[in-house]
């Protein structure tokens, strides 16, 4: 386990700074998240609930809590690319289940969120593919 302030292999600074703030917007979209969850937990519940899920409180505190984890990975570097594979699977699964095509006719909107969530995906994997980069990232596990 290290935490490296300047890696070895030369990396620009524009890059490095790329990164950064993507990492910073990653952690940023998962701490919004979780921070309205924990402000109204009974309404993400119900949220889960009207989408048709058994165990919606339950849910909604297993959401809470991988989003948790997901921010800390974001902002230490810390197992990134795991963790940006598990957001970009659940970013995929909020997408079909709370925005999928069953909700267009209602809402067009839906269809709006739905098609986000594919980008938001897309970032997520090129994050895993590529990694924490050379600066401020923990090295734990496969990078």
């Amino acid at each position: 386990m290290s935490l490296e302030i300047a890696g070895s292999a030369a990396q620009s600074p524009w890059k490095t700074a790329a990164i950064l703030i993507g990492r910073l917007i990653f952690a940023a979209v998962f701490l919004m998240a979780v921070t309205f969850k924990f402000i109204d937990m009974g309404a993400t519940a119900g949220y889960i609930a009207a989408a048709g899920f058994p165990f919606p409180l339950f849910l909604a505190w297993c959401a809470a809590l991988l989003e948790i984890v997901l921010v800390l990975c974001f902002l230490t570097g810390a197992f990134f690319s795991q963790a940006a594979l598990v957001a970009a699977a659940y970013v995929l699964f909020l997408g079909f289940a709370f925005h999928g095509p069953s909700h267009w006719a209602g809402n067009q909107a839906e269809f709006g969120f739905f098609v986000d969530h594919f980008s938001f995906l897309a970032g997520l994997f090129f994050a895993a593919v590529n990694g924490p980069g050379n600066v401020l990232a923990l090295r734990l596990g496969r990078v």
